[in-house]
C-alpha cells in the first residue's frame, strides 16, 4: 500500500514538472532607459548646447557631447572604434559618414521618421545606416570694407575669380583634412572640372590662400574681422555672421555651380546608449527638432517636411548635381593627395 502511494506520488510530481516546463516563460522586465547620451556634435558649437538643452528639457536625459570639425570626428570615431566614446555622431556634411560606413563604424537604424523626409533617395543611406539633419549651399563672404578699400575690386562670382591677382593672399577656407567645408568645396571643384583639370585648379587655389583654418565656419568670422578678403564657407555660416555678429560680409555664389552639404547624423557602432541615442536619432528627424536651428543662429534647410524655411535664397542658387557617395568614397584619398601634394595641415587657424 504504501508502495502504491509512494508510486503514485512520484507520477503527480512528474505531471507537475512537466506541467510547469509547458507553461510560458515569463515576459523579461523592461530594460530600464537611458539616463545619458554621448553625443559627437560638428555643426556650430550654439547649436551643439541648443540641442543638447531641448533633449534634455524634453527627455530628461543628460547629454553629453564634444564638438569637433568632421574631419576630426571621423579619425577619432577610427581611432575609438574599439572602444567607442560617443553614441551618435550628429551633423557634418554625409561625405564624411559615407567614408566612416565604408570603414565599418556605423550602426544600422530603420527610424520611423523617415517617413518625415523631404526626399529620401537623396537624404538617407540605402543601408539605413546615415539620415540627412540639414542642407547647407556653398558660397563666397566677402569683406565690404575691404571691397571699399580697394576700388575696381567686386566680390567673387566664380571660382575663377578665386584666382585673380588682387585676391593673391587673401582668401582664407579651411583644411579638408579638418574641415568638411573645405572637403565640400574640392569636391565641388574636382566635380565640375574633372580630376585632371580639378586638381591644376586647387594647386593655384590653394597659392591664393592667407592661412588655412581648422574649423569650416572660421573664415567668415575672421573674414569679417579684416584678416582676409574673401572666405569659403557655407552660406548659413555668412548669414550667421552678418545677421547675429554684425559682419561687414557680403555673400556670393559661383555662377557655374556650387555644391552643398547634407548634414548627417549616424548611431555609432558600440554605442553604450542605444535607446537614448535612437530617440535623438528620431527627434533630430522631426518638424520639432529641425525647427530648433534658427534659435541657435543657425539657418540651414531642414530635410523633413512641415518646417520653414528661415534663408529660402540660400537653396536658389546654381547647386551642382553633387555626388555624395562618390566624394565620400574617394575622401581618405583626396584628403591625403591635397595634404602631402598641395598644402600640408600644419599650423592650422583656430
Amino acid at each position: 500500500m504504501s508502495r502504491k502511494i509512494g508510486f503514485m506520488m512520484v507520477v503527480v510530481l512528474l505531471a507537475a514538472t512537466v506541467l510547469a516546463a509547458c507553461q510560458p516563460t515569463p515576459a523579461t522586465p523592461e530594460v530600464i532607459a537611458d539616463t545619458e547620451l554621448n553625443v559627437l556634435c560638428t555643426p556650430q558649437e550654439q547649436w551643439c548646447q541648443g540641442m543638447k538643452q531641448e533633449f534634455e528639457a524634453k527627455y530628461g536625459i543628460t547629454v553629453n557631447y564634444v564638438r569637433m570639425s568632421a574631419g576630426e570626428a571621423l579619425a577619432r570615431i577610427e581611432a575609438e572604434k574599439d572602444a567607442p566614446t560617443f553614441d551618435i555622431w550628429w551633423g557634418g556634411p554625409i561625405d564624411s559618414f559615407v567614408a566612416a560606413k565604408g570603414k565599418g563604424l556605423l550602426e544600422t537604424y530603420v527610424s520611423p521618421n523617415f517617413a518625415n523626409l523631404r526626399d529620401p533617395v537623396l537624404m538617407k543611406d540605402v543601408d539605413n545606416q546615415w539620415v540627412g539633419v540639414y542642407v547647407g549651399s556653398l558660397g563666397f563672404a566677402t569683406n565690404t570694407e575691404w571691397l571699399a578699400a580697394h576700388p575696381g575690386t567686386a566680390a567673387p562670382t566664380s571660382w575663377d575669380d578665386l584666382l585673380k591677382p588682387e585676391f593673391k593672399g587673401q582668401v582664407m577656407v579651411a583644411h579638408p583634412s579638418t574641415s568638411g567645408t573645405s572637403y565640400t568645396a574640392l569636391a565641388t571643384i574636382l566635380q565640375i572640372r574633372g580630376e585632371e583639370a580639378g586638381w591644376e585648379y586647387i594647386k593655384k587655389y590653394a597659392a591664393q590662400m592667407a592661412q588655412f583654418t581648422k574649423s569650416g565656419a572660421a573664415p567668415a568670422k575672421f573674414v569679417g574681422q579684416g584678416e582676409a578678403a574673401v572666405a569659403i564657407v557655407f552660406s548659413h555660416d555668412t548669414v550667421n555672421e552678418i545677421e547675429n555678429n554684425k559682419m561687414p560680409l557680403v555673400l556670393t555664389f559661383p555662377a557655374e555651380g556650387t555644391g552643398y552639404e547634407i548634414g548627417g547624423e549616424a548611431i555609432l557602432k558600440g554605442a553604450k546608449h542605444m535607446q537614448a541615442a535612437k530617440l535623438w536619432y528620431d527627434w533630430a528627424i522631426s518638424p520639432e527638432g529641425q525647427s530648433l536651428g534658427p534659435k541657435y543662429a543657425a539657418y540651414q534647410a531642414p530635410t523633413v517636411n512641415g518646417v520653414e524655411l528661415s534663408h529660402p535664397e540660400l537653396l536658389d542658387v546654381n547647386l551642382i548635381d553633387y555626388d555624395f557617395v562618390w566624394a565620400g568614397e574617394h575622401k581618405t584619398e583626396f584628403v591625403d593627395k591635397f595634404t602631402n601634394e598641395i598644402a600640408n595641415a600644419e599650423n592650422l587657424k583656430q
